[in-house]
């Protein structure tokens, strides 16, 4: 009798345990499922209508539903080539290929009639069996040169523009002076020709920052159309960048350059 009272709760555990594990196994499937049904339903073959049961409600990135639509549109044939899916948890992360032919304008980018085949890696995060958070890492550069946008040297060309610009700001408008910082950078960097930029900043012996940005493009025709494209981004937005850099006190030292190539 006493062993059966010792080896009871042993019994116990070993069932509590198998059925952990196997609850575990159970929500793996399920999170891969719901990726799945993701690419090979939603995406693929457009039946964008099963979004609301895949993607929550709290999912904390950009209206999903127009980002797709922004690639469908843009890529008629656009697919997606799922690679290999690993789950762990409530994580999920997908090795993908996204294909397409480029018909319409994409992020600026005028139909070119060229067809891309890049590599990409996304990171889910799921809760309750729906996509509240994602990240992705794709072959941007080699998706431009796709398309044609960038020749396929990057390193340096005579023909690129390196356009400077140094800003001295002084500590009450820092903040609102990289607000804007971001938001030009992650505008020039989805505009045709673009090659790549930088940003540094130090503070000086007064306390003040100084800044400098640099953004590289492939030719002179690049570099006029951006700044065209940043001019009537500002009219739409109703901002005007003389009147914050004036009533920031912000002063400005700009250039356009060409690179000194070995």
């Amino acid at each position: 009798m006493k062993c059966l009272l010792y080896l009871a709760p042993v019994m116990l555990l070993c069932q509590l345990t198998t059925a952990q594990v196997s609850n575990k196994k159970e929500h793996k499937m399920e999170n891969k499922e719901v990726l799945r049904k993701l690419y090979d339903e939603a995406l693929n073959k457009r039946n964008t209508a099963l979004l609301p049961e895949l993607i929550s409600e709290a999912y904390d990135g950009p209206d999903f539903k127009e980002v797709v639509a922004g690639l469908t549109n843009a890529f008629p044939d656009a697919y997606w080539q799922v690679k290999d899916i690993i789950s762990e948890g409530n994580k999920v992360v997908v090795f993908q290929q996204f294909q397409g032919t480029h018909r319409g304008t994409f992020q600026h980018i005028p139909a070119t009639g060229r067809s891309v085949a890049t590599d990409g890696v996304v990171s889910y995060e799921l809760k309750d069996g729906k996509i509240i958070h994602s990240e992705t890492l794709t072959n941007r550069l080699g998706f431009l040169q796709d398309l044609g946008v960038l020749p396929q040297n990057v390193n340096g060309s005579p023909d690129n523009v390196v356009f400077i610009d140094k800003f001295i700001v002084p500590p009450a408008g820092a903040k609102e002076f990289f607000d804007r910082v971001k938001i030009n950078r992650d505008l020039i960097k989805t505009l045709p020709g673009f090659i790549r930029d930088a940003a540094y900043s130090h503070t000086d012996d007064n306390g003040k920052l100084v800044c400098v940005t640099v953004a590289v493009w492939a030719d002179e025709i690049a570099f006029r159309q951006a700044k065209e494209v940043v001019q009537a981004s500002y009219k739409k937005e109703g901002f005007d960048m003389p009147g914050m850099l004036k009533r920031l006190n912000i002063t400005i030292d700009r250039g356009v350059y060409k690179e000194i190539l070995p």
